[in-house]
């Protein structure tokens, strides 16, 4: 009979005991939940449509986003990271305000928009490892340490079709200490 045990109990049972990720471990749940009016001229090829605002040590576990149909043609978006209003700095390297980190780290090329979508599914499980789910989000955007910055999950465009002006919210459930 084999006892295997999960990464945060291999390191409870440890001597000298290690200390527990709080967001992996009895870290506080928080929710960030916003809608969005999107016009017609907000669907086109390469727009970005900033839904949301995390801690980049946050760890998410959920992430949900519902729709109008905002689209009659053969649009399609992508979910990714983008940073927040300040800059940072990671191995010398500086990355402005608001630029792109990684466009598609959560979804890619989803058609999500060409219908309604009132009971979405969990978008974390498109593109993640099954081993990725506790990441950190700095993690999700491939970044190589914690920028300690706000970082922003946003929308873009990735192919346009015929845009519907509607509303578009977004869920998303993390932990944080």
């Amino acid at each position: 009979m084999a006892t295997v045990k999960s990464v945060e109990i291999t390191n409870l049972d440890a001597t000298p005991r290690t200390t527990l990720e709080a967001a992996s471990a009895g870290g506080k749940l928080r929710v960030w939940m916003d809608t969005i009016a999107v016009g017609t001229g907000d669907l086109d090829d390469d727009d970005i449509i900033i839904l949301g605002q995390v801690p980049s040590n946050a760890k998410i576990v959920s992430l949900m986003i519902y729709n109008d149909d905002l689209n009659s043609g053969a649009s399609t978006f992508n979910v990714g990271l983008y940073n927040g209003p300040q800059a940072y700095t990671i191995s010398g390297t500086t990355t402005a305000a608001a630029a792109v980190i990684d466009e598609d780290c959560y979804v890619t090329d989803s058609q999500a928009f060409r219908a309604a979508v009132k009971e979405p599914v969990e978008l974390l499980a498109e593109t993640r490892d099954i081993n990725a789910f506790a990441n950190f989000v700095w993690e999700d955007g491939g970044l190589s340490e914690d920028p300690k910055v706000p970082l922003r999950i946003a929308v873009t465009m990735s192919a346009t079709g015929t845009a519907i002006a509607g509303d578009i919210t977004i869920v998303v459930k993390y932990t944080i200490d």
